[in-house]
């Protein structure tokens, strides 16, 4: 809890009912965290203690949309209207759909600590159930490394990644799609070394904030310099055929306004030239603050790099700034050039070159 604010937890909420209380309300800061906004706010309504602990459980959701799992608060902030937070499940990695929580807790005042971390080599389990897709288009730019003066990383790791040491990445053709290789399962350090930056969470202070046309977006919450890792796009990853089979849902539920998807689709050539890999990755469900990432016709002010692990077989896509980005300011990447419905949904991107619709394309 920030210093200084004077809201109740939950749990002090909870601890002021005596023991002649319903059950419910006696183990109500155990169980209303697991509900989702709709269900508390119908239990919310049936009493006045219900009522307390739910909206101290709707405070402490503004206050961090990743539930403790990153290394730095991430509040919603809407001036604008009621809506107080968007609900999702949260993840810090890429997952199966079989290993995506049904629920997870969110709004009780757990210690950050026994939340645990599933950052890194969690990846690696996905191997051994997912099968390359093979897909079509895009050219891919290349990140160069930049060489520290030792031999080995800073930890000392003699795995090929890290063989040459360094101290980051540099990047150019920050308009396309970069690869960049870090240590993975296959090596023998820990996310110490210093060829693991992506790894690690979301290192910079990030803000969620509502606008009244596009919904809710990304925010620094302070100074970011150009080439820093920002966050990398988590969620599900899925068949081609789920995708598909998603992303029509998803266009009937978008169809009147009130729906938006996180369904993203990465194509990377292979070295032979005569394939490329499909990588499904699904975060309108579960899925970390790059959701929130809204997209811009200029370009906007990130470039999406994508990350392999040694020992790893799927790649991760991360974002990284590829500007010097002021605090406040909104965090916007393309979607794509492609638009090939005619009535695509508006864009409010507000650049100078701004097409009037949102990219759009066939999954």
């Amino acid at each position: 809890m920030p210093q200084g604010h004077q809201h109740e937890p939950a749990a002090a909420a909870a601890n002021k009912s005596n023991k002649k209380d319903p059950p419910l309300i006696q183990c109500a800061d155990l169980i209303l965290p697991w509900l989702t906004p709709l269900e508390l706010a119908n239990i919310s309504s049936t009493c006045k203690a219900l009522s307390q602990i739910s909206k101290s459980i709707t405070l402490q959701r503004t206050l961090d949309a990743s539930r403790f799992l990153e290394n730095h608060l991430i509040p919603f902030l809407n001036p604008n209207n009621q809506h107080l937070y968007a609900y999702f499940l949260y993840t810090p990695s890429q997952l199966l759909p079989s290993q995506s929580p049904l629920r997870q807790p969110w709004g009780s005042q757990l210690d950050r600590d026994s939340l645990g971390r599933h950052h890194g080599d969690s990846a690696c389990k996905l191997n051994e159930s997912w099968e390359v897709l093979r897909g079509s288009d895009s050219e891919l730019a290349t990140p160069r490394r930049v060489m520290g003066e030792s031999g080995k990383g800073v930890c000392g790791c003699d795995c090929e990644g890290c063989e040459e040491g360094g101290t980051g990445w540099e990047f150019w053709g920050l308009e396309e799609m970069g690869i960049m290789t870090e240590c993975g399962p296959g090596c023998g350090c820990g996310l110490e070394c210093s060829n693991r930056l992506t790894q690690r969470g979301v290192l910079v202070k990030l803000k969620i904030v509502r606008d009244g046309k596009k919904g809710w977006g990304l925010f620094a919450d302070q100074m970011i310099c150009q080439g820093q890792f920002i966050c990398e796009y988590a969620g599900e990853l899925l068949t081609t055929e789920e995708a598909r089979r998603r992303q029509q849902i998803y266009d009937e539920l978008a169809s009147n306004g009130q729906f938006s998807s996180a369904l993203l689709v990465v194509r990377e050539h292979l070295p032979s030239g005569k394939a490329c890999l499909r990588i499904n990755i699904d975060a309108t469900r579960t899925g970390n603050v790059a959701r929130f990432i809204n997209h811009s016709c200029d370009g906007g002010n990130l470039t999406t790099v994508l990350v392999r692990h040694t020992g790893s077989l799927l790649p991760r896509l991360c974002f990284f700034a590829s500007r010097n980005i002021k605090e406040g300011e909104e965090l916007t990447f393309s979607y794509g050039e492609i638009r090939v419905r005619s009535k695509g949904l508006q864009c409010f991107c507000g650049s100078s070159c701004c097409f009037g619709t949102l990219p759009s394309e066939h999954t």
